[in-house]
Parts: structure tokens; C-alpha cells; sequence
């Protein structure tokens, strides 16, 4: 029987033409980040499960991919198991004593893992470079894969906005280079969420429900999340004092065009004060403080939207919160925010941390449907050698070739097929502008 060819289902086999793209936009953004003074690290792709399924990875905890023990481990395990069922006929056999391991679903818990491994060993704060596959059991569809490369950078240990500042800095800077411009970073806090709905009389435990529903609005509208909240449960009257304060929100700012500085001003200055003495006093200011940061540092064509509906679905997030958004695209390329409770759950002791992440797959697939060029590349020159050629001939050939890449050009030397036509135009597909044909005799 023949072996099957296609990859596994939601896993993708990579041509060199994507893969000359990807190994370009990594290095620009290894490089850009280690300007920023980010250090790469690397963790492995099996995580222990307990860490996997700690409640720190929302949605995503339901798609692991969990690996069996091992050996007498896993024997041992199917006994058991089978003794439990014997004595429990019909009951569901749970899976958990099976697995001990999982695939890693994203890069933020084996960061937190490692930092708490190697605390002692990291400078503080710690400025963290991570890029890597992740593995999630989910439905795989246009730009959405089961494996998948995340590319992200976090800060562990700095408190202050410093760290939101340089990470936008530096992930638009890095955008910036890779040749995107007009986009946007949206920005929020979990803090002005809950201080929204607290003003309305939601119940704080129930909260999560509430962002779930206006996680939609953009998809239902305002008239949509009323709907849902009140199917939910909640009260009319908290829903509406909701809606209201979003109404609120856009009256204040509505002289202002949408996702300027001057509208996001408005905005936070109608939360100031409709928010006052149910929200942190330092959290708007603080938000003011990233706002004047970033524009009079930025080195991209980029906009900093303050966007009062963005919730971000892992519920680990304690303070500021952002999403790259491409309006012109109509889709969002990446997002994080601050996750300051992590660090404790391994350690015992809270650590701030903050982190973002470009969405590396959905960039590769916008420029690769743009037809990117990349910028700079060496000249491509293709050396078509006759067969049997004598190998005095074939070590001067050789030799040229050498030297021409000494000089910056990429020279392939390949045997020369009969149909040389049909040659050329492939490896001209491939990028290949200058050839040269070898005889035994002569240099045609």
C-alpha cells in the first residue's frame, strides 16, 4: 500500500517561495527586536499538562494536544483504567490519567514556566524574544492552521507603561520595516472594562459573560449585545445604562474622524469622567501617558486607536490590552496586553509582565497574496553545466562560481537538462536573472 503523501489535516508542507519569505521576515524581525534589547530564547514544544490546563489559556485549553505515557507509565495507567471501568460499567473513563504532556498551545505559559525556572539566571526586567510553533486541535480553515508559527516579546518585571510603550514601539517599528503601513493599534484595559460594567450594576462574578457579548459588537452592533445581554440574564436596566454609556462614548467624540489622536482623547476624557470613584485613579492617566509616548517616538505609518470594545479573549489579562487591526484588510494581525497574576501562579510571588504578538502566519499570507518582493535581494544567477563534463573543466567551473559568491550573488551550478527552454523558465520562476551555459569545449 502506498504511503499517504498530504500532510495531517490543518498542517501545511512549506515551498521554497514561502519559505524564502518567512526566512526573510524573521530575520527582520529578530533583528528590530534585538534592538529593543530583546533577548531570543527558546522553550520546548511538550509542556507538562498541569501547566497546559491551569486556567491560563482560556478557549485554547480545550484544543491541546495531549501525548500518551510512555512504557510501563502508560500500562500501568491502562490497568488501572480498565479495573475502574470493570467496577464502573458504563461510566466515562476520564482521559487525564492517560496523558502527563501536551503540545504547547501558545508561547506565554512555557514563558512564564521558563522565567520561573531561571529567575535567578535573567537580567530584570526581562526582555523576552520567542518564536516558535504552536499546536492547536482546532478547525483548520483559510489562514488558520492546527501548526502555526507565533512570534512573540514580553517584558517581566517593569510595572510601569514603560513596557506597553516599548512593546508597541517596537512591533510597529518591526511592521513598519516589513514594508506595512495605515495600520492600527488598538488599545484598552481590562480595568476600564470592569469599571464600565460595574457602573451598571453587572454582578463582578459574571463579568467574563459580559465581555463575551460585547466581543460581538462589532459583528452585531449595539442593538445586537442588548439583545444578548438581556437574553443572558442580565437586567434591562443594566443593559441599557451599557449601551448607553457606549452612546455616550461616541457622542463625545463624534466631532473627532474616528481612530485619531483627537478622538481617542475625547473618549478617555468622557470615561474620566463617567468612571470617577469606580475606576483606578492612575489607570486613564496611564493610558494618556502611552498615548504621548508612542506618538512622539513612533517610526511607522501607524495610528494608536483607544477602542473601548476590545476584550481579548484570555481572561489571564489584568491591565492594558492591544490588537494590530489593518482596517483596509478588514481582519487584525496580532494582539496582547499585561498578564501581571501569571508569573505568581508558578512562583508564589506576583511579577508584573506584559506582552505582544505579531501574528506572523496572517502577515506571511497577506504578503504572499501582495506578491512581495523583498528588498535587497542578491543577484541570482544560474551556472547550466553539460553532463559529463571533464573535471579539470568542472574545478574551474567550480571555482567561478566561488568567486561569484564571494562578490554577494547567489549562484546555483546544475546540470543542464535537454530542454534548456523549459529549464530556464522554471529557475526563472525561482528568481534566477542571469545564466550561463558550460560545454566541455567552451563557455557559450
Amino acid at each position: 500500500m502506498a504511503l499517504t503523501k498530504k500532510p495531517v489535516t490543518g498542517m501545511k508542507d512549506i515551498l521554497p517561495a514561502e519559505m524564502e519569505i518567512r526566512d526573510y521576515c524573521i530575520s527582520v524581525i529578530k533583528k528590530t527586536y534585538a534592538e529593543f534589547g530583546f533577548l531570543s530564547i527558546e522553550t520546548p514544544c511538550v509542556e507538562n499538562l498541569e501547566n497546559l490546563t491551569s486556567k491560563s489559556g482560556g478557549d485554547n485549553e480545550k484544543l491541546i494536544f495531549k501525548i500518551l505515557k510512555r512504557g510501563e507509565k502508560l500500562q500501568s495507567a491502562l490497568a488501572g483504567l480498565a479495573g475502574t471501568a470493570a467496577e464502573q460499567e458504563g461510566a466515562a473513563i476520564p482521559d487525564a490519567p492517560l496523558t502527563d504532556g501536551g503540545l504547547r498551545y501558545d508561547l506565554t505559559v512555557p514563558l512564564v514556566r521558563y522565567f520561573s525556572a531561571h529567575e535567578n539566571e535573567l537580567p530584570m526586567p526581562f526582555k523576552a524574544l520567542q518564536m516558535g510553533n504552536v499546536w492547536r486541535a482546532d478547525r483548520p480553515q483559510k489562514g488558520r492552521y492546527r501548526q502555526f508559527m507565533q512570534c512573540d516579546i514580553d517584558i517581566i518585571g517593569e510595572a510601569s507603561n514603560l513596557a506597553e510603550i516599548e512593546l508597541i514601539l517596537a512591533t510597529t517599528t518591526t511592521l513598519g520595516r516589513l514594508g506595512f503601513k495605515g495600520f492600527q493599534i488598538r488599545i484598552n484595559d481590562r480595568q476600564i472594562l470592569k469599571a464600565m460594567a460595574a457602573s451598571c450594576g453587572f454582578p463582578q462574578d459574571r463579568f467574563d459573560e459580559v465581555f463575551i457579548i460585547l466581543d460581538k459588537m462589532d459583528k452585531i452592533g449595539k442593538d445586537g449585545v442588548l439583545k444578548e445581554l438581556t437574553e443572558a440574564g442580565f437586567t434591562e436596566e443594566s443593559a441599557a445604562q451599557y449601551i448607553a454609556l457606549f452612546d455616550g462614548l461616541e457622542a463625545a467624540a463624534g466631532s473627532f474622524t474616528p481612530g485619531t489622536a483627537e478622538h481617542s482623547a475625547a473618549s478617555l476624557a468622557y470615561l474620566e469622567e463617567k468612571l470617577t470613584g469606580v475606576i483606578g485613579e492612575e489607570v486613564l492617566p496611564g493610558l494618556r501617558e502611552i498615548f504621548g509616548s508612542v506618538e512622539a517616538a513612533k517610526a511607522a505609518d501607524f495610528t494608536l486607536v483607544f477602542d473601548p470594545t476590545i476584550v481579548r479573549g484570555m481572561s489571564y489579562y489584568t491591565g492594558t490590552i492591544f490588537e494590530i487591526a489593518m482596517p483596509e484588510l478588514g481582519i487584525s494581525c496580532g494582539g496582547g496586553g499585561r498578564y501581571d497574576g501569571m508569573v505568581g501562579r508558578f512562583t508564589g510571588k506576583d511579577v508584573p509582565a506584559c506582552g505582544f504578538s505579531i501574528g506572523f502566519e496572517r502577515i506571511i499570507l497577506i504578503l504572499l497574496e501582495q506578491g512581495y518582493q523583498i528588498p535587497g535581494k542578491p543577484v541570482k544567477a544560474a551556472y547550466l553545466i553539460e553532463k559529463n563534463m571533464p573535471s579539470d573543466r568542472l574545478s574551474e567551473i567550480i571555482r567561478k562560481a566561488q568567486q561569484e559568491r564571494e562578490s554577494g550573488k547567489q549562484v546555483l551550478v546544475v546540470r543542464m537538462n535537454k530542454n534548456r527552454k523549459f529549464q530556464k523558465e522554471q529557475l526563472a520562476e525561482q528568481g534566477y536573472e542571469q545564466f550561463e551555459e558550460f560545454y566541455k569545449e567552451m563557455t557559450k
